[in-house]
This record gives structure tokens, C-alpha cells and sequence, in this order.
């Protein structure tokens, strides 16, 4: 008989350093490439993993993220254990929105009592990566552990930055260690060390006493609180080594073991190269493991015109004549004029690009018109005086704008599809 699992996503994510494209959504409604939202990649997994009870827990400027999982997250209401459920703050237990994982899971424990499962999987809701957390749950069975935790193994000069797990030969926990100046590194190799990964696997009756426990203690997070008491009270806690997991599809150019946390402007404009180039180094297309997500339905990009080299473009983008788009992310019902050079940039949904712009290293969210001959990214100071921010990187942020772009230009993109 198959394992009973529920999992619970932690999508309530504020996204401070992710600013200003996270002023008006949480950080997991970020998007990410031509067509998909951060929180698509642990969904996907889940879904590929077999998992399908899904509870999306959220909190900071969660419309966004509501309306996208509503439209794009529909598995089947014939199938009464299938779902992706968004659970804002109930309040069930107090009069306080979540405090840090651990409470959110805890005021959400009457799910997890009403579906009785086998195991509780807990996943964070911001990174890129593919995973079988059905390999990790295979894991934690034949070690019989309590809770299973995902590690990155990363090098030891790198580790410093991490949260930091220190585990024996067999993988089992000694100790956690926050940001060291001195790393663990691992048994059997001194220059890597394991970085924590923020998702778990628990056996269901140690999540609901070490909960009710937190609930008693006043602790409220799971990498603070939660684990390390877990530890120190005897229980079975392992590493479980994200190196180790076979995703099927996976081409020989990519990165195999491919991890990165967005949470950074520069860190989320660094990923996107990651999908681009004829062997990317995350490929977004592998039909065995599949990246779901909005079943948009508006027409296909059109390309009156131009050089593009190293580019994406979203369904419904127009681009004009003379145009030239080097290495650069171009999202949904975007319209691109003449005579326009975008380089190294990521234009997000429903954006007009007005003719002779020239832009390099930008970052246009969704809703925007650049206005014709405007030159962005080419000066620090010039941008920062317009009110755009500007990364440590060298990387202009438009934030998003208020309006619809193409009534405002007068048509001359689709309209009607946008989601």
C-alpha cells in the first residue's frame, strides 16, 4: 500500500532583498524565465514526485500568488486527495499571523490530523531546482529517521553563508551550525559542507509532538527552534544528500546537481543566464520532468523583424524591425518597436518597449512602457536619479507599473489573455 503524504508549502515569503519586484507579490509570485513563477519549480516537483495534497501556506501580499495557483494549479476535482490548497493565516489557535515556519505548520495542524498521513513533507516555495522528493522519502524510511533534511553539499569556503549541517559517515545529524566561521565539512570529503536546503521530511506523529512542544516553548521556526531541540532530545535526524538524487531527462550539458536560491536581485538576474544558450545549464525543457504552470492561452510570439541571438520570448510578445535582443528573457504579450537594443534583459508580461530604446542589464516589470529613444542601464547615476534601483551588480530594476500598457499606447498588443 502506498505511503499517505501531505505536504505543506511555505510560500508566505516577503522577499525584502528581492525589492522592488516583490513591492506588490510575495516572493514565491516572482516570475522566473519566459513563462513561469518561482513557486512552479516546487510544485512541479511535487506533482513529479507523486505528491499531490498540497497546502500552500501564505501571508505577505498573497493575491498574486492566490490568482496564479487558481488559474495554473488545478489538478482535478474528481480526485478528493488531489489538490493544490492555498491556506492564508485561520487563526485557529491565536490572533496572530504565522510567527516562522514552524507556527505556520502548527496552526495548521488540524490538516494534518484530519489526513493522517505517513509523512509530512515541508518545502520552501523560492528556489530553481528539480528534485524527487520521492528519493528522499525512500531515504528516510530505510534509515528510519524522524526527520530528513535536504543538504546541499557546497565548498568550504562557500559554506560560510549557509546554514551548515554537520553528519557522520551514514549521514545522520551531530550538530547544526549557522553561518560558521569554521564549517564541518563532510566525512568524506574535507574542502565540501553540507548546506541546508530549508525542506524536510517528518514522520507524522514526531511533526505533531515536536510542534505541540514548540507551541508550549514559544518557538516558532523549524531551523532555529525546532530541530536543533529535536536533536538534542535523541531524535533520528539525517542529511539527506541532494547530490545523491536521479531526476529523469536531465541532458549531459546541464548542471546535475542544480540548486540556486533567487534571493537576491543580482542572484535572480544571474539565474535567468542559466536558461539560456543553446546547452543551458538548467534546461527548462525535459519532458520527463516537467516544469508546470500557466495554461495561457493567447497566440504564439511574432517576429516581424530583427537580429535576436540568445533569446527567449513569451507567447504573445510582438517584435518589430531592426530590432537587436542579445541574451535576454522576454515575457508574455511584450512589444518590442523598432529600431530597439535590449542586452542582457528580462522584460516581463504586458511591457511596450518604445522605438529607438536602448537598454542593457535591465530588469522591466510586468505593466511598464519605456518610453521611445530612452536609454536605461548604460548610467548608474542617471538611473538611480530616475528612481530606478540599482544593484550591487550593475543591475536596473523598473518597478512595476500601474496601468494598462497597450490602452494606454493604443493597442497594438493582444490583450485579453493576461492573467
Amino acid at each position: 500500500m502506498a505511503d499517505r503524504i501531505i505536504a505543506f508549502v511555505m510560500a508566505g515569503g516577503q522577499g525584502s532583498r528581492l525589492q522592488p519586484l516583490t513591492a506588490a507579490r510575495s516572493k514565491p509570485s516572482v516570475p522566473f524565465g519566459s513563462r513561469y513563477r518561482l513557486v512552479d519549480f516546487v510544485l512541479s516537483n511535487l506533482i513529479n514526485s507523486q505528491i499531490r495534497t498540497i497546502y500552500l501556506l501564505v501571508q505577505y501580499k498573497s493575491q498574486s500568488l492566490i490568482e496564479h495557483v487558481r488559474k495554473a494549479w488545478t489538478i482535478s476535482p474528481l480526485l478528493s486527495d488531489q489538490f493544490v490548497t492555498v491556506v492564508p493565516p485561520q487563526m485557529r489557535i491565536g490572533e496572530s499571523w504565522f510567527q516562522g515556519t514552524a507556527d505556520a505548520v502548527h496552526q495548521n495542524i488540524n490538516l494534518v490530523e484530519e489526513h493522517a498521513p505517513d509523512f509530512v513533507v515541508v518545502f520552501g516555495a523560492d528556489h530553481i531546482y528539480r528534485m524527487d522528493i520521492q528519493q528522499m522519502i525512500d531515504a528516510h524510511k530505510e534509515r528510519e529517521a524522524d526527520v530528513s533534511i535536504a543538504a546541499l553539499p557546497v565548498p568550504i569556503q562557500d559554506a560560510k553563508s549557509f546554514g551548515v549541517i554537520a553528519a557522520d559517515a551514514h549521514g545522520r545529524i551531530e550538530a547544526f551550525q549557522e553561518k560558521p566561521a569554521k564549517p564541518t565539512p563532510l566525512a568524506d570529503d574535507p574542502n565540501s559542507a553540507y548546506a541546508s536546503m530549508g525542506n524536510y521530511v517528518f514522520s507524522t506523529k514526531v511533526l505533531i509532538d515536536a510542534l505541540y512542544e514548540a507551541q508550549q516553548a514559544g518557538e516558532t521556526d523549524f531551523g532555529g527552534h525546532v530541530l536543533p531541540r529535536l536533536l538534542a532530545s535523541g531524535k533520528r535526524l539525517f542529511a539527506y544528500d541532494f547530490a545523491s538524487n536521479v531526476v529523469p531527462g536531465i541532458k549531459p550539458y546541464e548542471t546535475r546537481v542544480y540548486w540556486r536560491d533567487v534571493g537576491t536581485i543580482d542572484a535572480y538576474f544571474n539565474a535567468h543566464k542559466d536558461v539560456l544558450g543553446a546547452e543551458p545549464v538548467f534546461d527548462a525543457f525535459n519532458p520527463n520532468w516537467p516544469i508546470y504552470s500557466s495554461n495561457y492561452q493567447g497566440p504564439v510570439a511574432r517576429v516581424l523583424g530583427g537580429c535576436l541571438n540568445n533569446a527567449l520570448l513569451g507567447a504573445a510578445t510582438v517584435i518589430h524591425d531592426n530590432t537587436e535582443i542579445r541574451d535576454s528573457i522576454i515575457r508574455r504579450e511584450a512589444v518590442i518597436e523598432d529600431d530597439v537594443t535590449l542586452d542582457e534583459c528580462i522584460v516581463m508580461d504586458y511591457v511596450r518597449i518604445g522605438k529607438g530604446a536602448r537598454l542593457k542589464r535591465v530588469i522591466i516589470d510586468r505593466h511598464n512602457i519605456i518610453e521611445p529613444g530612452a536609454i536605461i542601464g548604460h548610467d548608474r547615476e542617471a538611473d538611480i536619479a530616475r528612481g530606478y534601483t540599482v544593484s550591487e551588480g550593475g543591475v536596473t530594476v523598473i518597478p512595476s507599473g500601474q496601468t494598462n500598457v497597450f490602452a494606454r499606447m493604443g493597442g497594438g498588443g493582444y490583450g485579453g489573455y493576461s492573467e
